[in-house]
């Protein structure tokens, strides 16, 4: 019973590891300021069809503090440098 408990416990964790993200997902969370996929229609900026390496730099630059932004910082710092990648790749394709 214990060696299947731990090789459940090992295909669970090595199948969660290998699962693509779900960018839509993860991108939803910009959506209440930033418009569905980043097109914004208000104030706020547009995310889609923004350059990779701009859309980094802004985040990395948010999270800093280099660029004020009392929201931005606190989501900015919440993400992975490999989600702020994935979210730029993402919002460059919209």
């Amino acid at each position: 019973m214990k060696r299947l408990l731990i090789y459940l416990a090992l295909l669970l964790t090595s199948t969660w590891i290998q699962a693509e993200p779900n960018m839509a997902l993860l991108a939803s969370s910009c959506a209440g300021c930033h418009g569905t996929n980043g097109h914004s229609k208000g104030e706020m900026p547009k995310l889609a069809g923004l350059e990779q390496d701009y859309f980094i730099q802004q985040m990395q630059d948010f999270a800093s503090g280099a660029r004020e932004s009392f929201v931005m910082r606190h989501h900015a710092a919440a993400y992975s440098e490999t989600e702020i990648r994935l979210l730029a790749e993402y919002f460059s394709k919209q």
